[in-house]
């Protein structure tokens, strides 16, 4: 899991500063489904749970070395700011576009990020700090897990859907395509019909009266 974490920390650090420069959210694509609003909600509850439990964390009194107190205060500092700032940014999206795949897919990227570097802190919590500091985390942790899993379900269905409404807008392009005329005019000789003869125009002549 600390593995886990050391390679989460500087995309959970990239995501919080993309965060802050990202231009505003688009215009909403489509209402947004109760199951998917609960998800959030307890999504963004968690998020809340989880950024007091890390102020009141006293990593100074672990029982640990200083590498690894050093290593811990890294994550807490990324964690409260992805939690201040990213993540919050990436819900409201998520509520205005609920069917953007692109949407869904930085929610989800967001917080698989967050829950490994939020699921390494409560195991050093367990392992070093009081119990108490340790409880205060295990249940963010433990929801942040069950929501991802939510969110991982629905980026496959909606890749499905997007997939399957890519497939007929192509299929109704290429009937389109086959069924439309192809504006080049045809014209038809019938080659038993007489030739239509000119008419010879004689030139006029103009007499000149004598000098």
């Amino acid at each position: 899991m600390k593995r886990i974490a050391q390679f989460a920390l500087p995309f959970l650090l990239s995501l919080t500063l993309c965060a802050q420069t990202a231009p505003p959210s688009s215009q909403p694509s489509g209402p947004i489904d109760v199951q998917l609003a609960n998800t959030l909600i307890q999504l963004q509850q968690a998020a809340e749970d989880a950024n007091v439990a890390l102020g009141k964390l006293r990593v100074d009194k672990w029982k640990a070395d200083g590498g690894q107190k050093q290593q811990a205060q890294a994550n807490i500092e990324a964690l409260q700011r992805n939690l201040s700032a990213a993540l919050p940014e990436l819900l409201q999206k998520e509520r205005s576009n609920p069917q953007d795949l692109s949407v869904n897919f930085k929610l989800y990227r967001n917080l698989s990020a967050v829950y490994d570097v939020l699921a390494s802190v409560t195991e050093s919590a367990g392992a070093f700090g009081p119990k108490d500091q340790y409880q205060a985390l295990a249940q963010p942790v433990s929801v942040m897990d069950s929501v991802r899993r939510s969110l991982a379900d629905r980026l496959e269905l909606l890749a499905a859907s997007k997939e399957a409404e890519l497939t007929r807008l192509r299929g109704q392009a290429k009937t389109t395509a086959t069924a439309a005329p192809t504006g080049v005019k045809k014209i038809v000789v019938d080659d038993n019909e007489p030739a239509t003869k000119s008419k010879k125009t004689k030139p006029k002549h103009t007499s000149e009266s004598p000098q």
